[in-house]
């Protein structure tokens, strides 16, 4: 059963590393499964990690958090626009997220910095934030060079932990990460690695296409 969350797909690459990129590979499946399933869908593309946002800097953070006076708030405040609402237009959520240095790469974060906004897509209530976000569903690719989703290294895992509290911040708690570890560890491992993440991939989607 096709459900609605089939219909309009946001796509955000963060990877640096061109077509070396096993994140990319992933999401690459991932997009054209969707559209195996549903060729009428819609998909928008933003790749940080290829076209970086701007860091928020003191003379445009304004354009974010409060009100936007300056050229440098207004821009700022015109790109967060434009991101919110790929953001609020797409039913499902396709990220891309490789692990740099135990976490996810300063690009993605700084896309995260535009669309984490006061009163767009959180408040503040009577019991603490609210996310306003909450009628989507994500699925975030993750590939790491060791293993931190078990064993001694999770415990130095801040990558998936973080995406879990940035999403579900925003209301998107409905989140299935598909994960392609130990691809550092040579041609072998990383072709297993690709193996695995396929399976867990067509899970998240079957779980999808259940709702």
């Amino acid at each position: 059963m096709q459900s609605a969350y089939w219909n309009r797909h946001l796509v955000t690459n963060s990877s640096v590393s061109g077509n070396a990129s096993v994140s990319r590979l992933l999401v690459g499946d991932i997009v054209q499964r969707l559209i195996d399933i549903n060729p009428q869908a819609y998909f928008t593309y933003r790749d940080v990690g290829q076209d970086p946002i701007p860091h928020l800097t003191p003379v445009s953070v304004a354009g974010v958090r409060t009100i936007a006076q300056t050229e440098q708030e207004l821009e700022t405040r015109a790109l967060s626009d434009q991101l919110i609402a790929e953001l609020q237009a797409a039913d499902l959520i396709v990220i891309g997220a490789p692990m740099y240095n135990f976490s996810i790469l300063s690009s993605l974060r700084t896309w995260f910095d535009h669309v984490l906004r006061p009163r767009v897509t959180f408040a503040y209530g009577a019991s603490g934030p609210e996310g306003l976000l909450k009628a989507k569903r994500a699925i975030v690719v993750e590939s790491g060079g060791g293993l931190y989703s078990e064993g001694p290294s999770r415990t130095i895992d801040f990558q998936e932990p973080y995406l879990k509290q940035l999403l579900g911040f925003i209301g998107i708690a409905d989140v299935s990460f598909v994960r392609a570890e130990k691809i550092g560890s040579g041609p072998k491992e990383r072709a297993a690695a690709v193996a695995s993440a396929g399976e867990q991939r067509e899970r998240a989607i079957r779980r999808l296409a259940q709702v």
